[in-house]
């Protein structure tokens, strides 16, 4: 059952990106030009999402435990540190410079658009190069 509700979840989340328009890259890339064709609506999508995403919380949260899981998993990290602070700014750098983000990218893979194929095989890459370095230079 956890499996099923993952993946309606997921379903959802890019049916909502794609009603959003929010796995055209040009529509990122617009709400980040604020001198020239500006476009507002990725702020929008942004605050319904912290809206839905609050008060949601403000329901689960108040379960003894969740329905299809023995507990909740929540972060336990409460500090910002410096690879916290690189990996959000290489992340919005990214997200700037291509106008995708990862569920977009996946989302928009499946309209077989190319410049998400392209942004994919680049984060599928990086991810792996991460790995590798983290295995190499192992604290």
């Amino acid at each position: 059952m956890y499996n099923i509700t993952a993946l309606l979840c997921g379903i959802l989340f890019g049916c909502g990106l794609t009603i959003s328009n929010m796995i055209d890259a040009n529509k990122i890339l617009n709400f980040l030009d604020i001198t020239g064709n500006w476009d507002p609506s990725l702020a929008l999508v942004m605050l319904s999402a912290v809206i839905v995403t609050w008060i949601g919380y403000k329901f689960v949260i108040k379960q003894n435990r969740p329905k299809l899981i023995t507990a909740f998993v929540l972060p336990t990290k409460k500090n910002i540190d410096a690879k916290l602070i690189f990996g959000a700014a290489l992340f919005g750098i990214g997200w700037g410079l291509a106008g995708y983000c990862p569920g977009p990218a996946i989302t928009a893979l499946g309209l077989k658009l190319t410049d998400a194929f392209y942004f994919f095989i680049g984060m599928i890459s990086s991810i792996l190069l991460l790995g590798v370095f983290s295995l190499v230079y192992k604290k």
